[in-house]
């Protein structure tokens, strides 16, 4: 069973199923606030599904707000047959014409920046200041993807004109794509998934989260005010149930997939049966190293920025901090003066630094986390429960740092994706590699010093598909972005970005031998 893309693929799945089968009436008001998901299978908009509904839970106030109906395997083949169908039309437009249509989308979400902003703060909690800059990425993404689209070249090899032999490879898109991505970003996720998929010349079938569907169907209904094609972009909400129809289907030529190990090797098996293609974003546990030269206070600064940000919902932020032995109680010091001042609250408030985590399950799973580090004989520096007062209807949990974890424990090894960071001590450069590199992951790592030599010489070593330093992640549309080992293959960004949706073709003319 292919799981829906959540955390990791396991524990979350069921509770999302519980929720699922005791649907509740909800306050139409509150229902007013955000767009009315649909099932979008080419020209027609299902408002329901053979799933069923999913009672969507607001992590602001743990209230319901709203009903969003959950695609099964009938409507994923639905959508399919209008992938499908699109997918000629869509290649044959010249690349002038796509590229255009990408810039008016460009244009239309940056012109509605503050209502994806707003739709994002209500539907995982988001605060409105970050979700501004989201948009303002996904926008760049747009832009920088269009500009592709008419400077995809092929090349010539063995051309040799007085035999009349010439042989030529050149790039072209798969056809039907499918895309899996979770709820803790989807706006990025459009922009680093959806829209390069489309610069390529293939359709697309989207499965978001049911857990955050809404900014994609305000994404998907602008597409259709922008002028693209029916059936160029469907988008089915769901489950497992969905992720497995769509995987599955012989029709769909590549799956791209962001989420959790687990479910990655799910979906690799399942492929495997089809020697189907797959590009895997599998989430992270990365390392941050702080040597005794490092400027202090910017690298406290970068260190809390990954608990605030998606309040820690994200897989490229550094969790585990390494700090010399000769500046660790300073550094820590920062550390907690910091964590123990961020602003948590209302996501529409400009205030807001620390929004919630996604669900009830969420939260008590994280709390779990924090509370076996404990009793494993690691320190609480600060955080570690959870918020109470205003805040207590919702999921919010205090900004978290363990000290003193040992390096075995689950808390070190596997991915907690909440607001919590574990700090660990080390003596010299070789200790913190070993350290660095002693998890599955792969994906980011952090080097904080004043030494470029040793900044270079380190980042050489660590065993990561991206390494940022003296800074936080550069998730940028001009940069590849994605992961070794645990955290998955294939790259989002810059001309790789595109290229893993193109597959090329040689044409040999004539006696070439």
């Amino acid at each position: 069973m292919i799981a829906s893309g959540s955390y990791d693929g396991t524990g979350e799945e069921a509770m999302v199923h519980m929720q699922a089968s005791s649907i509740h009436e909800v306050d139409s008001a509150d229902d007013a606030d955000l767009p009315r998901v649909a099932l979008r299978v080419g020209s027609e908009n299902l408002h329901e599904g053979s799933e069923g509904s999913f009672r969507h839970i607001s992590p602001v106030t743990g209230r319901p707000q709203a009903t969003v109906p959950l695609a099964g395997a009938h409507e994923v083949r639905l959508a399919v047959d209008s992938a499908s169908a699109a997918a000629p039309v869509w290649r044959a437009q010249t690349p002038q014409a796509r590229r255009d249509l990408l810039l008016r989308l460009a244009a239309a979400v940056d012109a509605h920046t503050d209502e994806f902003a707003r739709i994002n703060a209500i539907e995982t909690g988001t605060p409105t200041g970050l979700g501004r800059m989201l948009v303002h990425g996904a926008k760049e993404w747009i832009s920088y993807y269009a500009g592709w689209v008419d400077k995809l070249e092929g090349t010539v090899h063995n051309a040799v004109a007085n035999t009349g032999t010439l042989a030529f490879s050149q790039p072209e898109p798969y056809g039907v794509v499918g895309i899996i991505f979770p709820w803790n970003n989807p706006i990025a996720s459009i922009g680093m998934k959806v829209i390069p998929a489309l610069a390529a010349g293939n359709t697309v079938v989207v499965k978001p989260s049911e857990m955050a569907p809404f900014a994609v169907e305000y994404f998907a209904q602008l597409c259709d005010e922008v002028g693209f094609p029916p059936g160029v972009l469907t988008v089915v909400p769901g489950t497992s149930e969905a992720g497995n129809a769509l995987v599955l289907d012989p029709r769909v030529e590549l799956i791209s997939f962001t989420g959790g190990p687990e479910t990655g090797r799910q979906i690799l098996a399942a492929c495997a049966t089809q020697l189907k293609p797959t590009i895997m974003e599998l989430g992270g546990k990365s390392p941050n190293i702080v040597f005794d030269d490092a400027d202090l206070d910017r690298a406290a600064a970068q260190v809390i920025r990954s608990l605030g940000v998606l309040s820690g919902q994200a897989c490229v932020f550094g969790s585990r901090i390494l700090v010399q032995e000769a500046v660790y109680d300073e550094f820590v010091e920062r550390l907690t003066r910091l964590a123990d001042g961020m602003r948590a609250g209302d996501p529409a408030d400009a205030s807001t630094v620390l929004g919630p985590v996604i669900s009830e399950q969420a939260q008590d799973r994280i709390l779990g986390v924090i509370d076996r580090a404990i009793a494993g004989e690691g320190k609480l520096l600060s955080g570690g429960r959870k918020l109470e007062g205003d805040l207590s209807g919702g999921f919010y949990i205090a900004p978290t740092i363990i000290g003193e974890v040992d390096n075995d424990a689950e808390i070190t090894q596997k991915e907690t994706f909440g607001p919590v960071i574990s700090v660990y001590r080390f003596a010299a450069e070789d200790e913190a590699i070993e350290i660095a590199n002693s998890t599955a992951f792969g994906l980011g790592a952090y080097v904080q010093t004043a030494d470029i030599s040793r900044a270079l010489r380190v980042s050489s070593r660590l065993k990561s598909g991206g390494v940022y330093i003296n800074g936080g992640p550069s998730v940028m549309a001009n940069l590849p972005f994605g992961g070794i080992g645990d955290s998955g293959f294939g790259r989002e960004g810059a001309r790789a970005g595109i290229e893993e949706y193109l597959r090329l073709k040689t044409v040999s003319v004539g006696s070439i031998v």
